[in-house]
């Protein structure tokens, strides 16, 4: 069984690979309080004036949910105290997201952008760009900040986010919910969000992913369509830090894909 789980870590891409294995070394490290969640999270305002960089990251890295959080304000400085955790509903919604990022992000850059690693990691770059922006404009609108508020990690919304992506690109094939009832890939995102309603999820959370993973559909597949430009292709300094392989289709040897010349047929 482990060397199992060994090889099947060793066979996911380097992209993968690298996300997952940053997402259970800070989970695991929260849970063993090494890393506190609290230096994690997105806060623009100690982004900026602390200069807490770090946060733009790590915030898409911790994919525990929090049960309960108290909001001090001290000065400029936001604080989240005390950090009241229900183990068993964390390690299900823990368990949950890591197979759906696994899962996603492995089939994304398995086929979609296979060979093209740069792409998808531009891909990720620009889903995070759009659910930072989203929850720090949300923040300031003043109808909506309460609901901004809360959202301090947007890993869950990353990964939804693939799982949309792969859907608009896979959207005919044939899956099953619990073996309760079977739909398209088309219309996995609108299943999981509604799983997570049921279960009394905020699906602000899955909204914000849907919202990115649409805007990166929209300008990468549709958009290029419609007037022949791609406005998110991957810049060059991106691509120099990946060598990836050439992806060669072989061609059958010895086959024909013409008739024979007139003078090869017998003639009676």
């Amino acid at each position: 069984m482990a060397q199992a789980v060994e090889d099947w870590y060793k066979q996911m891409p380097v992209i993968t690979r690298s996300y997952v294995t940053a997402a259970v070394v800070t989970t695991i490290g929260c849970s063993l309080d090494i890393i506190s969640p609290s230096n994690l999270y997105l806060n623009p305002k100690l982004v900026m004036k602390n200069y807490e960089f770090w946060r733009l990251v790590t915030n898409f890295l911790y994919f525990r949910k929090m049960a309960s959080c108290i909001f001090i304000l001290e000065g400029f400085k936001l604080c989240l105290a005390p950090w009241v955790i229900c183990e068993q509903a964390l390690d299900l919604d823990f368990m949950f997201h890591m197979f759906f990022l696994a899962r996603y992000c492995k089939l994304l850059e398995e086929n979609s952008f296979r060979g093209r690693t740069a792409d998808f990691f531009y891909m990720l770059l620009f889903g995070a760009s759009v659910l930072t922006s989203i929850v720090i404009i949300g923040g300031n609108i003043s109808y909506l900040s309460e609901s901004f508020s809360k959202i301090i990690f947007l890993s869950n919304s990353l990964t939804f986010m693939m799982v949309y992506v792969w859907s608009k690109q896979n959207p005919f094939i044939h899956m099953s919910f619990l073996g309760l009832f079977t739909f398209t890939a088309a219309y996995l995102p609108w299943v999981l969000l509604g799983f997570s309603v049921l279960v009394g999820a905020s699906a602000w959370v899955d909204l914000l992913g849907m919202i990115a993973g649409h805007a990166y559909y929209f300008l990468e597949d549709v958009y290029p369509r419609m007037t022949g430009r791609r406005p998110l292709r991957t810049p060059g300094f991106i691509k120099s830090l990946f060598a990836d392989d050439v992806v060669v289709v072989a061609q059958p040897v010895n086959v024909r894909f013409a008739p024979p010349p007139a003078e090869e047929f017998h003639q009676d």
